[in-house]
C-alpha cells in the first residue's frame, strides 16, 4: 500500500501532509504525557514487528503494492494514538532507508496506513467486544473484524487518492485495492488473533494498555 513518489497531485500530496503532521504530533504529545513502563518497551517490539511484516510487498495495479499492515494491533494493544505514532515511525524509516514509499507521499502513507488504519481499526474492535464483551471470544473475534477492516478501509482510501490525483482510473485502482486487500485483511486478521491469543494467555494485562 506503499504510495511512490510521482502518483500524487500537489493538491493530495499537501493535504495529507498536513492532517499528517497534526496527527503525529498529537500523538507525540499524547505518548510524552501517557505512556508509561510498560508501554515503551512493548512499542519497540510492536514497531520491530511491524517493520519485519511489510517488508512483504506485492504490486498493484495503480501504481501501488499490498501488504500486510498491523496498525490495528498495535492499536488494540496500546490504543490509537500510540499505533499513529508507531506506524508513522516504521513508515518514515521504511521511506529513508528502503526506499520504500516516497518521501513526498509519506504523509499519504502515514494517513492511510498510520492514522486511517490505526483509528478505524481500533474502534471496530471496540464496537464488537461492545457486543460481545470483553471475554476471550469478544477479543478475538474483534481483532480480527478490527484488523481486516483496517486493512480494506485504508486501502479503499488510498485507492480514492491516486484516483483523484488522476494516477488510476477510479474504475482501475479501486476494485484493485480493494479486492486485493480483502483477501490481505484475512491474513491480517488471522496474525492479529494469533497474537492475542498469545497474549490473553500469557500476558491478559496488556490488553488495559489500550486506553491511553
Amino acid at each position: 500500500m506503499h504510495i511512490p513518489d510521482g502518483f500524487l497531485n500537489i493538491a493530495t500530496v499537501a493535504t495529507t501532509c498536513a492532517v499528517s503532521a497534526g496527527g503525529v504530533g498529537n500523538a507525540v504529545r499524547l505518548a510524552n504525557k501517557k505512556l508509561g513502563e510498560k508501554q515503551v518497551p512493548l512499542m519497540g517490539v510492536l514497531a520491530a514487528f511491524i517493520f519485519a511484516a511489510q517488508m512483504l510487498n506485492f504490486p498493484i495495479a495503480g501504481g501501488t503494492s499490498g501488504h500486510l499492515i498491523g496498525a490495528a494491533l498495535a492499536a488494540i494493544l496500546l490504543g490509537p494514538w500510540a499505533g499513529v505514532l508507531i506506524m508513522s515511525c516504521v513508515l518514515i524509516a521504511q521511506s529513508l532507508i528502503f526506499q520504500d514509499g516516497g518521501l513526498l507521499a509519506l504523509g499519504a502513507n502515514i494517513f492511510n496506513m498510520g492514522i486511517v488504519a490505526s483509528f478505524s481499526g481500533y474502534y471496530i474492535y471496540r464496537l464488537v467486544t461492545l457486543l460481545l464483551g470483553n471475554g476471550r471470544r469478544g477479543t478475538l473475534v474483534g481483532g480480527f473484524v478490527g484488523a481486516w477492516g483496517s486493512v480494506f478501509l485504508a486501502a479503499i482510501v488510498c485507492a480514492i487518492e491516486l484516483a483523484v490525483s488522476g494516477a488510476s482510473p477510479i474504475g482501475v485502482v479501486l476494485p484493485a485495492m480493494a479486492g486485493f486487500h480483502a483477501l490481505i485483511g484475512i491474513g491480517e486478521g488471522l496474525i492479529t488473533v494469533a497474537v492475542l491469543s498469545l497474549v490473553l494467555a500469557t500476558r491478559a494485562d496488556l490488553l488495559q494498555l489500550q486506553r491511553i
